[in-house]
């Protein structure tokens, strides 16, 4: 019984007991309380500060005077200021759409503290005056623009006397030389800080404006000697070149545009509304603070900053549609959003994931009607109500990433960060990327034939690479009456190119269960096997007894002296047979079995290549013939899997195995036939991986003569060095001249004798060369003027340098400074045998 009232509660009225704990339990939370954390302000502020007009859920009105109040109230704190003035000024240099709304906070916070505002314009002065003198022409721009958003609480003319100083150093660029580039460069920023100015919250400065822009006009508005250069769409002939639209020209035709329709500039956001609306409420003496610019030198002559430059083409791969998804030429717009797109895309090249929140954010950063809502269809874009915006958020960021992917003669960065770029912002609204994707490859593909060559095989790459990341899935049907055009056709040639780089980052037979059945025959057979067949296998093979024995010695890792053997055999052989050179066949006996021996995977090819090294070097420096038979036999052997063959060629370079020579003579000679050659894009591949090595060796040789401190022996050293390596280049680019000229003008041996010519064929192939022509014309160039003016700037350090030793050596003679002396004598001796090290590895 008492085990039964204490399993049922008993006479403790357990059940009652618990029944009123839980019930208690409800109102009282007996769980011991965790200490609540707050989170320092300086942390908070640097959070609200980074965060600003990130999410289309916060309003950004409330943001701005919610940071502007916490910085107010707690400035006195050495980490709050020091946090806030840093960070803002980086945010302007590293995250540009957050200009506008950075701005903001300054005019709201300089309503009731001035002295913050005035420390800020300090650290920007500080700022731009360490870009000017280092040549930083994107941050010069920012932090001008910043300044140009701040026009309101500047004295007198604000930014204006600086972009009047730009322009002077413009004109004595261009005055110096027709083909200047960084003269554009500056108008450019000047032209692009306009803008900003007349959007904020300053008045009566149309003046101002209008004069400058007068002025700009006379260098804007005439078309720059190289633009032809980097035309992306030169067409197959003069008649077929679609005139380039230089961005400069578009900005400056805008601008005069925006000037007759009072500057109304209507994708700029106006934060700063929040400041004159608080500022109209105050008092006049309170609301009148002003600052002073701080004093900023623009250097005379100016630095160029790191990269060369040629004229800025303006690009886009969403012309001519059905409806305006992005701004049209004639908008201001277009030329403000593709400037801001383009720097943050550049600028965050260390996080491609960043770069992708903010294209998808785009429509956070400007001003509330300038896009439809994200992810709209194309075609509800019809049922929009006249006068409202079409234009898409996502097709404005895509349309900026190609025009960067696929700009002349480089981009910025790797060719693979655009394609990640690309990637990340697909995977991150697929629904939104996805369709302007498509609709942007239609487009490319609708104007192969027309773009410049260097462009097509970009585009290949990277369509080929974005299909390996997601299923190879496309709609191949849509393309499928271009089956069957001949090879010859660049269309044909995309596709074919396109298909060969799926198969390298995939295998054959999987991305043949992605085509319809039309495109099946595109994809042999023989492009399935992981390893091509060694043909020496076949008894019916010509030297096959002993080139099997060369695979047999080489797997047991032989000697060199047994493997000499069967090489001879083959050679007595071939001399018996009546063969001009006998080493052409020992040759491509043994080179076959290294390829086949290597076939597993690179890092076998390598051991391979490194075992066989010294033999392969004694046959490369026996004849140009003994070189180019490497290479054929190289790529026989991968005939299937061309890109494999390129890859070990360029090892073979790099081993100094072949010569870039040679490698372009059997491009352009051995392959060339009446053309056929370069329709392939593994050709074009080798032939300008070859060319990059040989550009890219002179570069380092004049980097490394262009450096501080060089002893002048070590300068004359490199200086011959440098002489030797651009006669090379030039030799180089003179082969591939001579040889592209006969494809281009019809004159080749081939096609002048040949007696049933197919004319359309021929026309092709034709325009083939001149594309070729065009593509290597273009490096020439470049390389030829990147080399010129590093030089001419390295002679005008060395000027410097020498005066400034001569003001010091003036000034240690009228002291004791002979302990300092000998220091800087073992300084300079440790200091030389380090660059002696530097200059042994180049050289």
């Amino acid at each position: 019984m008492a085990d039964y009232d204490r399993r049922s509660g008993g006479s403790r009225g357990g059940y009652n007991n618990r029944k009123r704990r839980y019930r208690d339990d409800d109102e009282y939370d007996r769980r011991p309380q965790r200490r609540r954390y707050e989170e320092p302000l300086h942390l908070k502020i640097r959070k609200q500060l980074l965060g600003v007009a990130e999410s289309p859920l916060k309003k950004t009105d409330e943001e701005i005077n919610s940071i502007a109040k916490l910085v107010v109230d707690n400035y006195e704190d050495t980490e709050i200021r020091n946090q806030f003035l840093n960070l803002a000024v980086q945010l302007v240099v590293e995250q540009p759409f957050k200009i506008p709304f950075i701005a903001a906070v300054v005019l709201v916070i300089n309503l009731t503290k001035p002295e913050v505002a005035q420390e800020i314009l300090a650290k920007a002065g500080t700022a731009i005056q360490e870009h000017l003198e280092a040549g930083a022409w994107r941050e010069v721009k920012l932090v001008l623009r910043f300044l140009g958003c701040l026009q309101s609480l500047l004295e007198g003319d604000g930014v204006f006397p600086i972009l009047e100083e730009l322009f002077s150093r413009a004109v004595d660029l261009q005055t110096a030389s027709s083909e200047d580039s960084l003269g554009l460069e500056l108008v450019k920023i000047i032209l692009l800080t306009i803008p900003y100015v007349m959007a904020s919250s300053a008045t009566e400065f149309e003046e101002q404006a209008l004069a400058l822009l007068e002025k700009t006009d006379i260098i804007a508005s005439t078309p720059h000697a190289l633009e032809a250069l980097v035309n992306p769409y030169p067409g197959n002939d003069e008649e077929d070149a679609q005139e380039p639209q230089s961005f400069i020209g578009l900005l400056q035709r805008q601008l005069q545009g925006e000037s007759q329709q009072a500057w109304k500039l209507a994708c700029i956001p106006r934060p700063w509304n929040i400041a004159k609306k608080e500022e109209e409420g105050m008092d006049a003496p309170a609301a009148a603070t002003k600052h002073a610019l701080p004093q900023i030198n623009v250097p005379s002559p100016v630095a160029p900053g790191p990269r060369p430059r040629l004229p800025e083409i303006y690009f886009s791969v969403y012309a001519d549609q059905e409806i305006e998804t992005v701004p049209s030429t004639a908008d201001i717009a277009s030329s403000i959003l593709r400037d801001s797109l383009i720097d943050t895309i550049n600028i965050l090249d260390f996080n491609r994931n960043a770069t992708a929140k903010f294209l998808i954010d785009l429509d956070c950063y400007f001003a509330a009607d300038t896009f439809v809502k994200r992810a709209t269809q194309f075609d509800k874009l019809r049922n929009v109500d006249e006068g409202r915006s079409t234009w898409k958020p996502e097709d404005v960021a895509v349309d900026a990433v190609f025009s960067q992917l696929l700009q002349l003669p480089s981009p910025e960065h790797k060719l693979v960060y655009y394609h990640s770029v690309l990637t990340e912002a697909c995977k991150v609204a697929p629904a939104a990327i996805a369709p302007s994707l498509g609709r942007a490859i239609r487009w490319l593909y609708k104007n192969v034939d027309q773009m410049d060559l260097e462009l097509v095989y970009r585009f290949e790459d990277w369509f080929s690479h974005h299909l390996s990341n997601f299923g190879f899935t496309w709609k191949w049907t849509e393309w499928v009456d271009d089956v069957q055009l001949p090879m010859v056709h660049p269309k044909k040639a995309f596709m074919m190119g396109s298909l060969e780089k799926e198969i390298r980052l995939s295998f054959a037979a999987r991305v043949r269960g992605t085509l319809p059945e039309p495109y099946q025959p595109l994809i042999s057979e023989a492009k399935e096997k992981d390893t091509p067949d060694f043909k020496y296998n076949s008894d019916q093979m010509s030297y096959s007894k002993p080139a099997q024995e060369i695979l047999r010695l080489l797997r047991a890792k032989a000697p060199d002296a047994d493997i000499q053997v069967p090489l001879t055999s083959i050679e007595e052989t071939a001399y018996s047979l009546g063969v001009t050179d006998p080493h052409i066949p020992s040759t491509d006996a043994y080179v076959t079995t290294i390829c086949y021996l290597g076939s597993k995977s690179l890092s076998h090819v390598l051991s391979q290549i490194e075992r066989c090294n010294d033999r392969l070097l004694s046959i490369g420096s026996q004849s140009e013939s003994a070189r180019r038979q490497i290479i054929t036999s190289v790529m026989e052997y991968w005939q299937e899997k061309p890109g494999v063959g390129v890859n070990m060629v360029d090892k073979l370079l790099n081993y100094t195995i072949l010569t870039p020579i040679s490698v372009v003579m059997w491009v352009l000679g051995d392959q060339l036939g009446k053309g056929e050659g370069l329709v392939h894009s593994h050709i074009f591949e080798m032939a300008s991986s070859t060319v990059t090595k040989v550009t890219n060796r002179v570069r380092q040789i004049v980097m490394a003569r262009n450096a501080s401190g060089l002893p002048a022996d070590q300068v004359a050293i490199l200086d011959e060095t440098l002489t030797k390596e651009r006669e090379e280049m030039g030799k180089l680019f003179a082969v591939i001249e001579d040889a592209l000229v006969g494809v281009a003008g019809g004159s080749v041996d081939y096609m002048a004798e040949s007696a049933d010519q197919d004319l359309n064929g021929e026309a092709m192939l034709r325009g083939w060369g001149r594309r070729w022509l065009r593509v290597f014309r273009r490096k020439m160039a470049v390389e030829e003027a990147w080399v010129q003016e590093m030089l001419e700037q390295g002679a005008q350090a060395q000027a410097q340098a020498q005066a400034q030793a001569g003001s010091m050596e003036g000034i240690d003679g009228l002291g004791n400074g002979g302990q300092n002396g000998k220091s800087d004598a073992n300084g300079g001796t440790n200091g030389g045998e380090a660059k002696d090290e530097e200059l042994d590895e180049i050289l």
